[in-house]
This record gives structure tokens, C-alpha cells and sequence, in this order.
């Protein structure tokens, strides 16, 4: 149902939903986008999910949505929001099922020359390797003190066990672990779903591309990203927290459900339960919600790991040797406990990204130092058809989004849409023309991902430019796609 509440335009990319909105409201929501995208943000009601972020205790600034913004469960996907490390809340509902759902970049040596005789076969190699598909069990067999391990040690553990290579940590957001999780918060039912899971991508949205660089448009970070010339082959990996981190959500919303009553907390609608901070339910939420984003670090840097192998099955030659290093790994479904500045001080506070990623600027410290020059990489992928993009964080965002943009295309239309509205045949040959294989677990995964059914990255990209909130560096076109 389309949204009919009252959106005064602010610039060519900012619209407001005043704080008159609606009585609760204690700040106004701000949404990213521009007079082409704002048609598609009105097609369903995530603006007033962004207007009832803008109700709960201890929020600090603005409620802000990103351009790729769609209906969510509580927070609207593309919802941004910071509360105060001591009279705010910790929701669920502002980081979503798929804790650390996340990208991880990869660049390579080779070209499009070496890898396009070899694409059908190398994503083969990796569809082989790389379990994937909802519900599908991984290749390692952990104890429970082992899934603590992951728990708790995040990529870390994995590079320790000799699944990649110790530059792959530096090369992450939190180096692949946060030192808040508690694993003793997570119950055993996630862990006995993340344990079998682990180093598999996945179904739904997540993907594993090669992808060319098509085009640069700054050519100092593209050069501090290890990005050097078009033509030039990437590997970009999507994936999250699997059924460890699902469980993790849907035992915390229960957690929060009841916490409501007992804080006396009145929310606009029950997806935005919350505790407070400084509460038992909230730590007990930030410490497994952290354990959840561990998890998902160890997953990406697992599968990263296999597809080096795989490149070299392929191609015969070492992971070394083709340069496959580890650009950035970035997560745009978490909660974080951040230093910031916020109208002249210094502030602590719990920034909830949902369908939303980090974008630093080379003042923080938390930027890798050899990104430091230019800031942090900000990877957002496209759907399968089209492109994704590297960006970098900017000055803007730190001043204006508590170091946040997009996180993708976002949705035009639910699965269930798309699943009525598309074939895989079709989509699979609309690829084929676009010169792009597709190897997917199940016709699902391709007909729920039709290209179609998102917006246009080039717009939702453009909007985030455009306002300053990260910049663009380098355009990704797919040659070969792995689904679940």
C-alpha cells in the first residue's frame, strides 16, 4: 500500500518526514533519495517505519533511511538510527534476521582476457566447493567448544585454523571480530543450527560474483583498493550469519517482547521491541547479537578461502600468484557501540545499521592503515544483472549519518512478486545475452533475484554520491554468478 504521509523535500537528495508526523515522534526522519527514487520509497510504507524509529527512547539525531530503503520487520531495510550508550535502547528490529549479512571484496591480477574462456568453469568449481542453498550443511564438522571458538574469535578463528591468510583480518570492518560478543548469551538451539552451517553462502539474496571492473572514477582510492585498470577481475562474496544468526534474532525478540512490559516501554509497533542499554536483556542482546556478526566474518572468510582454491583447480595457477587479496569485508546488518561527533562533543552510541553499511572517512582509526589516505572501501552490490559498486566514506557521512550509506539495490518487489512475475528460463537467458553465467542452487534462488525485481543500483548509488554520503570509486559489471 502506498505511503500518503506528509514528505517535505529538503534538497535534490533529502526528504523529511517532519516530527509532526505523528505525536510520538522526538526527532523527524530524514530519507536519501532524489525525485526518481522517492516514487519507489512511497510504493509501500517503510517511510512510516522510519517515522517510528524516530519514537523510541534515547535516539539521538536524526531517524535516517538510506536510498536503497524497502519494508522491513521494525526498522525499514535502509534504516539507520544511534541511541545514547546510557539512556538509549538495543532492537533487533534495527539489525534484522540476517545478523552481519555482509560483503566481502576480493581483487585479483588476471583480466577478462585470462578469466572469459574459463568463467563457466570456474563458477562450477566454486558451486563445488561452496555449499550453498537454504538450509545446506557446510564441509566442517565443529564441536561445541568449536562453535564457542567462532563465537567468540570471529574470522580470527578461521586464519588460525589455516583458511586464509593473516592480511584477510586487517582487511575487515572490526578485523573480523567483535570483542563484545558472549557466546554464553547465545543459546544452544543457534548453535546447534550455525554449527553445520558454517562456510556455506546461503540462499535468498546472497551470491558469489566475478565481476570486471568496468569503469573508475577515482582513481586514487580505486589505486589504494588495489584496484589498477578496467578489465581488471574481482570476486565479490555476499552472505551472512546463516541460521546461527536467524535464531539469534528471533530468541532476542522474544527477550525484548517481554522486556517492553517490564521497562514500561511504549513502542508504535511491537517489530521495534527494545531494551534498554544499560539492561540485562540489552548486553545480553549486544553480546550474542556480536557473537552472530563473529560468526558471519568466519563464514565469508571460509568461503573466501575456498574460492582461492578454486581459482587455482581452475586456472592452475596459485592464489599468490593471481593476487587474490582481500579488499574490504564490510557488514550492513549490525549494531555497534561508536565514538562520534555530535553537535560540537563526543559522544558514545549504539548505531543500528539494518540494510545499511559503515562508511568511515580517513580520520577514523578503525579505517585500515592502508586505506587511511582515503577512507574506508564501501561495497554495494547491484543485482545479478547489472552492477556493483566500490565507494568510499566521506567526511559528509561522518557529519550527517554516523558514517553510513546504502547497502545495494534494494527491493522493487517481494519474492512472491517476483516468483509471479518471472521464469528462471527467462531470467537465465536475459543473463546469457548480458553475457553472464548463472549457476544457482535452485530455480528459486534465480526467479526471487531476477534483476527485475530490484531498483536501479545506478540510482540508489547515484543519490548517495550525489548527497555526499560516501563517494563513488569503481563500477562492477558480473560475468559469472553462484546463487543459493
Amino acid at each position: 500500500m502506498a505511503w500518503t504521509g506528509t514528505l517535505v523535500k529538503k534538497d535534490d537528495f533529502r526528504f523529511e518526514i517532519p516530527k509532526s508526523h505523528k505525536p510520538c515522534m522526538s526527532t523527524s526522519a530524514i530519507i536519501f533519495a532524489d525525485d526518481k527514487l522517492i516514487r519507489s520509497v512511497k510504493a509501500d510504507s517503510a517511510p512510516e517505519q522510519a517515522a517510528n524509529v524516530a519514537c523510541l527512547p534515547g535516539i539521538v539525531g536524526k531517524s535516517l533511511a538510506m536510498p536503497d530503503i524497502h519494508w522491513g520487520y521494525g526498522f525499514p531495510i535502509g534504516g539507520v538510527a544511534a541511541f545514547d550508550s546510557e539512556k538509549g535502547i538495543i532492537s533487533p528490529g534495527g539489525i534484522g534476521y540476517d545478523v552481519n549479512c555482509g560483503v566481502r571484496l576480493v581483487r585479483t591480477n588476471l583480466t577478462v582476457k585470462d578469466i572469459e574462456p574459463h568463467v563457466k568453469r570456474l563458477i562450477d568449481t566454486v558451486f563445488e566447493n561452496v555449499p550453498s542453498g537454504v538450509g545446506e550443511k557446510g564441509k566442517l564438522k565443529l564441536t561445541g567448544k568449536e562453535i564457542d571458538e567462532v563465537l567468540d574469535q570471529g574470522a580470527r578463528w578461521a586464519v588460525e585454523k589455516g583458511y586464509g591468510w593473516e592480511d584477510d583480518l586487517v582487511s575487515c570492518e572490526e578485523g573480523g571480530r567483535m570483542t563484545s560478543a558472549d557466546p554464553a548469551k547465545v543459546d544452544q538451539k543457534a548453535k546447534q543450527r550455525g554449527a553445520p552451517q558454517l562456510g556455506t553462502l546461503g540462499g535468498g539474496n546472497h551470491f558469489l560474483e566475478i565481476q570486471k571492473v568496468d569503469r573508475i572514477f577515482d582513481e586514487e582510492a580505486a589505486k589504494a583498493f588495489g584496484i589498477t585498470s578496467t578489465d581488471q577481475i574481482m570476486v565479490s562474496i555476499h552472505s551472512g550469519s546463516r541460521g546461527c544468526g536467524h535464531q539469534i534474532a528471533s530468541d532476542y525478540i522474544r527477550v525484548m517482547e517481554s522486556a517492553l512490559r517490564k521497562y514500561n516501554i511504549s513502542v508504535p509497533d511491537r517489530q521495534l521491541a527494545c531494551a534498554p542499554v544499560g539492561s540485562k536483556e540489552g548486553q545480553d542482546c549486544f553480546g550474542a547479537m556480536s557473537a552472530a556478526a563473529n560468526y558471519a566474518w568466519a563464514n565469508r572468510q571460509l568461503i573466501l578461502h575456498w574460492t582461492r582454491e578454486s581459482f587455482e583447480q581452475a586456472l592452475g595457477r596459485n592464489a599468490e600468484e593471481m593476487g587474490m587479496t582481500c579488499v574490504y569485508d564490510v557488514a550492513h546488518n549490525i549494531c555497534k557501540l561508536e565514538e562520534h561527533q555530535f553537535e560540537g562533543r563526543r559522544i558514545k552510541v549504539y548505531v543500528h545499521r539494518k540494510g545499511a553499511t559503515r562508511a568511515f572517512d580517513s580520520s577514523r582509526p578503525e579505517v585500515p592503515a592502508k586505506y587511511r589516505s582515503v577512507g574506508q572501501p564501501v561495497l554495494i552490490p547491484g543485482d545479478m544483472g547489472s552492477s556493483s559498486y566500490v565507494l568510499v566514506g566521506t567526511p559528509q557521512a561522518m557529519a550527517e549519518t554516523w558514517g553510513s550509506t546504502c547497502h545495494g539495490a534494494g527491493r522493487l518487489m517481494s519474492r512472491s512478486q517476483a516468483t509471479r512475475q518471472f521464469t528462471a528460463n527467462d531470467v537465465v537467458e536475459m543473463l546469457r545475452k548480458r553475457g553472464v553465467y548463472i549457476r544457482a542452487a535452485s530455480k528459486d534462488g534465480i526467479v526471487e533475484e531476477a534483476p527485475g525485481a530490484y531498483k536501479d543500483v545506478d540510482d540508489v548509488v547515484g543519490v548517495a554520491h550525489g548527497a555526499g554520503i560516501s563517494r563513488i570509486v569503481a563500477k562492477l559489471r558480473p560475468m559469472g554468478v553462484m546463487k543459493g
